[in-house]
């Protein structure tokens, strides 16, 4: 049993919350330092959005109103292949130690992401589970993440619904066979999104979800954007199934502990993801905004 284990840097509360719901925030956990750092390199990316257009620069996954004067991000792919900064924090920051504490000694780096949710209607990411993305032969697998800057009620911050990680994988293609990233609004009374808890803090606040939890997010009606820098780690006996991110320097990387001999498999089926290798793969935002 992992609580068995001492704590790196979670309370043990913390980490029992996180197995009862299936996720954790904890407000201000990431210091100064690493976000002065973190954010001087993300203020670097958005300076050089500003002369990116359409979809050229596999870099930028940019909202359709983006211009060189109001530059509007909605993710930077895959940051700890851009900057040495993203990989320095996602492999020896504090990340590490809480995926540690939830996960065990053995730990994989799987792939980053930084959203920007950006303010004045930056877009929603409707009510998903992540592992249907990247199947892996377990469940063992979280999303962590951390708000650079300050998010209160108003600036979207994520919801969770608790205890949607021991409920069931919802079919996250619509009624035609199309893939759209999000569950069906016929299937959404069974979700109980009222019962949500939304996830902000001060800078450094951190979020934690299992990869069957249920979470999203509202758009950003706020004049503040949201950044939020995701990572995913795995347990070093979860084995992913596609090929995702077998593109990434660092995927699959162990970052804690030491690769592990035997794969370990749940015996709950996954849904698989359309075949991306042929067609490429897009983001959350436009599979679920349908921008073909």
């Amino acid at each position: 049993m992992v609580l068995e284990n001492a704590a790196k840097i979670l309370t043990q509360a913390q980490r029992e919350k996180y197995f009862r719901d299936g996720y954790v925030g904890v407000p201000g956990l990431v210091g100064d330092e690493w976000l002065q750092r973190l954010n001087k390199v993300t203020a670097e990316f958005v300076e050089a959005s500003r002369h990116v257009t359409g979809k050229e620069d596999k870099r930028f996954d940019l909202e359709p109103d983006h211009t060189p004067e109001a530059p509007r991000i909605r993710r930077l792919n895959s940051p700890v292949d851009c900057h040495e900064e993203y990989w320095a924090f996602a492999s020896k920051g504090p990340f590490v130690d809480i995926a540690e504490d939830l996960l065990g000694p053995d730990i994989k780096f799987h792939h980053a992401k930084l959203n920007f949710k950006w303010g004045g209607g930056g877009e929603e990411v409707k009510w998903h589970q992540d592992i249907q993305f990247w199947p892996h032969t377990n469940y063992d697998v979280i999303t962590i993440g951390v708000y650079l800057d300050d998010v209160t009620d108003d600036m979207a911050p994520m919801g969770v619904i608790p205890g949607s990680q021991d409920g069931p994988l919802f079919d996250l293609y619509d009624q035609s066979g199309q893939w759209t990233g999000n569950i069906r609004d016929e299937d959404l009374p069974q979700v109980a999104t009222g019962r949500a808890e939304y996830l902000g803090g001060p800078a450094g606040s951190i979020t934690v979800h299992n990869c069957r939890s249920i979470h999203g997010s509202p758009p950003n009606e706020s004049p503040r954007p949201r950044p939020l820098l995701l990572c995913a780690y795995s347990a070093a006996d979860a084995l992913p199934i596609t090929n995702l991110t077998a593109g990434g320097r660092y995927a699959e990387c162990v970052v804690r502990g030491k690769p592990a001999r035997w794969a370990r498999f749940d015996p709950r089926p996954v849904l698989m993801p359309p075949d991306w290798s042929k067609t490429g793969y897009k983001s959350i935002f436009e599979h679920q905004q349908r921008e073909m």
